[in-house]
């Protein structure tokens, strides 16, 4: 485990002091008030405590490198409030948090609920993809297209202020946060553990839920070796706001049946948290109760990480190709290679992505700039392409690439800049569509 990060997370109370701890996770998008639904029957019997992930609701914009990161985080906010022992519900990005809580904090967490989650979201290609079009475009077209995803037409047709706070949740996320939460999600893949999970789980799914489809679900329920199923008819990705009522059964069944603990033992003093200024997106004809805190924190300096060992370099390489590069462009590198070029695709690997790609003397910004430039002067043109796609993912926008071709006209010569134009140019219309003037 890395170095436990100071805590940066918003949270707030709801509930008797001396009961139980429940910690509720929140999707990618969306505020604790995404949870209001829920709070009045929860906090009956249970000390909830919400939280925002980075960059949300005027959380410090620390963004996360990982799930794991983020889970660390979540841990380093319970350390700081006195919380050893709790329950913990996410929806979708915060059940990707439970589980990863569950496998690296098994002692802590006394039983687990996953409402559309999933051990794998799509593909790695679909969410840095979907970084690609925040870093250029911004998150208007994300905030726009959200509730697609979150409700069912029906729910979208009969409830349009819900839908209107929803897409007002995400349209005032910091765009560098939700850009580092796609990426944590692209390396999201607990398939292989979810055989260590040893906490009572409920898997709650929305039954048109295309996200995190039932077959997510049930893939959860068949690896947790102590889990159970329930899928929400009439619900897509936010079940619990599109279905309050039947999620919120479900969790108060399911907690009330698995805490382990005995009350008392899990009684703890929590510290006077000073008021957190309003915040204007609580979910409509919703209201929770209790304070919350933002605290001070010090910024922490970014170390590089060193040069993987010589044995790594295989399996870094392939990490770092695929995510510059993308799966589905390696996936058909390797599938093509043979008993003749098998060795070369290693050694591209090997070399040029887990001994250069990886050396911290440039970021992959900075090597996007330079992959382009040497491409264009050789007339590469076909990797071009690829690297197009590469320096999107990279950070780098549509108008800076512009630069570095133009740049490249003059030391390269006009004749392989322009073809270089053209050929970026049409993958950048089909990586992100026609641009808006």
């Amino acid at each position: 485990m890395s170095e436990t990060p100071p805590n940066t997370l918003q949270y707030r109370f709801d509930g008797p002091e001396d009961a139980p701890v429940l910690i509720l996770g929140p999707a990618l998008g969306t505020t604790w008030h995404m949870w209001d639904r829920q709070i009045p029957e929860l906090s009956r019997q249970w000390r909830v405590v919400r939280y925002d992930l980075p960059g949300h609701a005027g959380t410090p914009t620390e963004a996360f490198g990982s799930i794991d990161d983020l889970a660390d985080r979540v841990l380093a906010l319970l350390d700081s409030l006195g919380i050893e022992r709790f329950a913990y519900a996410g929806v979708s990005l915060g059940g990707a948090v439970g589980t990863a809580l569950a496998l690296r904090a098994p002692h802590r967490l006394g039983s687990l609920a996953l409402v559309c989650a999933s051990p794998r979201f799509g593909t790695p290609d679909e969410w840095r993809h979907r970084a690609v079009v925040v870093r250029s475009t911004g998150l208007e077209q994300t905030a726009a297209t959200s509730p697609e995803t979150w409700f069912t037409p029906h729910f979208r047709a009969t409830q349009p202020a819900i839908v209107e706070w929803a897409v007002q949740m995400v349209r005032v996320t910091d765009a560098q946060c939700y850009i580092a939460a796609c990426e944590a999600l692209a390396g999201h893949d607990v398939r292989a553990d979810l055989g260590r999970i040893g906490v009572p789980t409920l898997v709650v799914g929305g039954a048109e839920d295309t996200a995190a489809p039932p077959a997510d679900a049930r893939a959860l329920v068949a690896g947790i070796p102590d889990s159970r199923l329930a899928v929400v008819p009439g619900a897509a990705h936010l079940a619990n706001i599109e279905q309050p009522a039947a999620v919120t059964d479900l969790l108060v069944t399911h907690f009330s049946a698995t805490w382990s603990e005995p009350r008392a033992a899990a009684a703890v003093t929590f510290p006077t948290p000073p008021p957190v200024p309003p915040q204007p997106h609580a979910a409509p004809a919703a209201a929770g109760t209790g304070t919350g805190e933002v605290p001070d924190v010090e910024a922490t300096a970014l170390v590089p990480a060193p040069v993987p060992a010589p044995d790594d370099r295989l399996t870094e390489g392939t990490r770092v190709r695929r995510e510059v590069l993308g799966d589905a462009h390696v996936d058909r590198a390797l599938a093509a290679a043979d008993d003749f070029t098998g060795d070369f695709q290693d050694y591209v690997t090997r070399a040029a992505w887990g001994e250069v790609w990886t050396r911290p003397g440039l970021d992959r910004r900075m090597r996007s700039v330079a992959t382009l430039t040497a491409l264009t002067a050789r007339g590469h043109y076909d990797d071009i392409a690829h690297h197009t796609r590469a320096a999107l993912r990279n950070g780098l926008t549509p108008d800076e690439i512009k630069e570095v071709l133009l740049h490249a006209a003059v030391y390269c010569g006009v004749p392989a800049a322009g073809a270089a134009f053209a050929v970026a140019g049409r993958t950048i219309r089909e990586e992100l569509g026609p641009r808006r003037e």
